[in-house]
């Protein structure tokens, strides 16, 4: 784990593993970082906090040595704070954690920092920007779900796009990322990014058609994606 990540707002494409291959996943993040991914999500669930079982700790230590860039780990799980220190030791480089996984939000982040990890704060379709304004000071990335947590390969809820312009607003000179998890693909990503998103989370868009054996297909999506997002950041950033 490292708190060491230097932070800019381009475009960073964080492949989920919850889209890989299971019983491969050690060479599908080899496979996804050797094709261009600049982080790698994991997605974490319970059976509780969201409807779906994935994977705990031990998955993450198992996966670390095989990921060279980022490893971005969302906690789907309540409660979230017995677990921090676990993943922390696993390897993750930001450890994320919901709004609602908890009854203290400014606590649930100090313990993240506290064990040497990157702290993110996660944002249900419902849950309003506002949630996360006096712990602004306490995060180094805020997760947008633009799709309701718990399954993969869910559609994009448009609704949640004036939420990442109202984070964007809040977040200011801050050096807080805002990431987008849930339905990105080409053509939803250039939404996010021209809003003020920075990361963006990804499946099925880059999974799909692709796979160790095939791995090129996987470079070709990220790229998909990554170039409509940055096409429509680009025409919003303002000039120099």
């Amino acid at each position: 784990m490292s708190t060491n990540i230097p932070f800019n707002r381009a475009i960073k494409i964080a492949p989920s593993i919850l889209s890989a291959d299971f019983a491969n996943f050690g060479a599908e993040c080899e496979a996804i970082e050797a094709q261009g991914c600049d982080w790698v999500h994991v997605d974490v669930m319970d059976g509780h906090f969201v409807p779906n079982i994935t994977f705990g700790p031990q998955t993450c230590a198992a996966i670390r040595p095989h990921v060279k860039t980022v490893m971005d780990v969302h906690l789907m799980i309540a409660p979230v704070d017995p677990y921090i220190e676990a993943f922390a030791n696993a390897g993750a480089d930001i450890i994320t954690a919901h709004v609602e996984a908890g009854p203290h939000l400014d606590r649930t982040l100090q313990a993240i920092r506290a064990a040497g990890c990157k702290a993110g704060v996660a944002l249900n379709p419902a849950t309003p920007a506002e949630a996360i304004g006096y712990v602004l000071d306490r995060i180094d990335l805020v997760c947008v779900m633009t799709v309701n947590p718990g399954f993969g390969g869910q559609s994009f809820i448009e609704a949640m796009v004036p939420k990442v312009a109202r984070l964007r607003e809040m977040i200011d000179d801050r050096e807080i990322h805002i990431e987008i998890d849930g339905g990105v693909t080409p053509e939803t990503a250039p939404l996010v990014a021209a809003a003020g998103a920075d990361v963006l989370v990804a499946g099925s868009a880059v999974f799909k058609g692709g796979s160790v054996s095939n791995p090129g297909v996987y470079g070709d999506n990220i790229r998909a994606i990554r170039q409509t997002a940055e096409h429509a950041q680009g025409a919003t950033r303002p000039a120099a």
